[in-house]
């Protein structure tokens, strides 16, 4: 997947006056430079605290909001397209702010964690659009709210690692307990025991959480103590946080042949994570550890609800649940074995076809 590189938009209270005069991005020269003509095209998206270049959430609405400026004959900058990037929970109203005052008609936010700064800012501001990104805001005329069946996918990720593992012990790791990562934490033990059930094998699923979605050394840690328990392929869902999974796993496999029985596999999360999983075997060989990544379709909301709001169609009140059908969540390809990704698709139909009914909440 290809990696942005962005450039950095704060909007703390100190830069606030003086960004909102010269441009969106806080004095920053735009991508690209020229103007923009279509201002009721235009848009903003306001990040969570991992930040736009996350290789998770946030990174997939910037590579939404990209693809949408590009079939708009946008340009990133004023009444066209931009980010702004949160480094705290403070940052929201102030970027929300500053997106406002830049002239942006439909604003994003990224993460149930704008869902209050969102909804407050779309009553001062009714001639505005604005979304928000996994979670609902009920009740307001100018909000969209945009949310996945992340637990469909989250099935086939558990089909996925009942058919790779090799010691009969999986892992799930979780950022903060809620019921957004309830729908990975469910599908995903699901899959996992339905499969093992169809191969008449009994696999354990170790689970815990972060306790965070930046604390990339504490899931390091989670990661560590499930290796020692055997587990040989673990699914995250923990933002990037995460990345100390794979730290961890790149730690194993880098001390292992490439083709060793006892590598480790990592399921990414929200975004195509194969750039994290690649390291060097101990014959020397490139290799890569990311077995396949379950795909939030941000992505996708964001170009579908950004080109709606550009027809004078924004869908306003709505909440919108983008699923398996038309890519809203999928799985990559990555490196499943043929057999076992035969298997993965085939879950994937009887999803759709209403024979398999995956839960949004963990049994107890």
């Amino acid at each position: 997947m290809k990696k942005f590189k962005f450039k950095q938009v704060l909007a703390t209270g100190t830069v606030l006056a003086a960004g909102i005069a010269l441009t969106a991005c806080s004095g920053a020269k735009q991508n690209g430079g020229g103007s923009n003509k279509k201002s009721s095209a235009s848009v903003a998206l306001i990040t969570d605290i991992a930040g736009v270049d996350d290789h998770s959430f946030n990174q997939s609405g910037w590579e939404g909001m990209v693809a949408y400026g590009k079939s708009q004959g946008l340009k990133r900058g004023a009444n066209g397209y931009q980010y702004f990037e949160s480094s705290s929970a403070s940052d929201f109203t102030p970027n929300i702010n500053q997106a406002v005052a830049a002239g942006y008609k439909t604003i994003f936010g990224v993460g149930y964690s704008l869902k209050g700064a969102i909804a407050s800012a779309a009553k001062k501001h009714t001639d505005k659009n604005f979304v928000i990104i996994d979670d609902v805001i009920k009740g307001q005329k100018n909000v969209a709210s945009a949310n996945f069946k992340s637990q469909d996918a989250s099935y086939m990720a558990g089909v996925v690692a009942a058919r790779t593992t090799k010691t009969n012990v999986v892992g799930f790791i979780g950022g903060v307990h809620g019921d957004i990562v309830d729908l990975f934490d469910a599908g995903f033990a699901k899959g996992v025991q339905d499969t093992a059930k169809k191969m008449g094998k009994k696999i354990t699923i170790l689970n815990q959480y972060v306790g965070s979605f930046t604390a990339a050394d504490k899931e390091k840690s989670i990661a560590k103590a499930m290796f020692a328990k055997k587990a040989d392929v673990i699914f995250h869902a923990s933002g990037s946080a995460g990345q100390g999974l794979f730290s961890e796993a790149k730690s194993v496999n880098e001390g292992l042949a490439a083709n060793s029985s006892k590598k480790v596999w990592v399921i990414g999360v929200d975004s195509d994570q194969s750039n994290l999983g690649k390291y060097k075997s101990k014959d020397g060989k490139k290799s890569n550890l990311c077995l396949t990544s379950v795909m939030t379709g941000v992505n996708v909301a964001v170009k579908d609800i950004a080109t709606k709001a550009a027809k004078g169609k924004f869908p306003g009140g709505k909440q919108l649940v983008y699923g398996l059908k038309h890519n809203g969540v999928y799985l990559t390809r990555g490196y499943v074995a043929d057999s076992v990704w035969k298997q993965a698709q085939t879950a994937r139909s009887q999803i759709l076809a209403g024979k398999i009914s995956v839960p949004s909440h963990p049994s107890k």
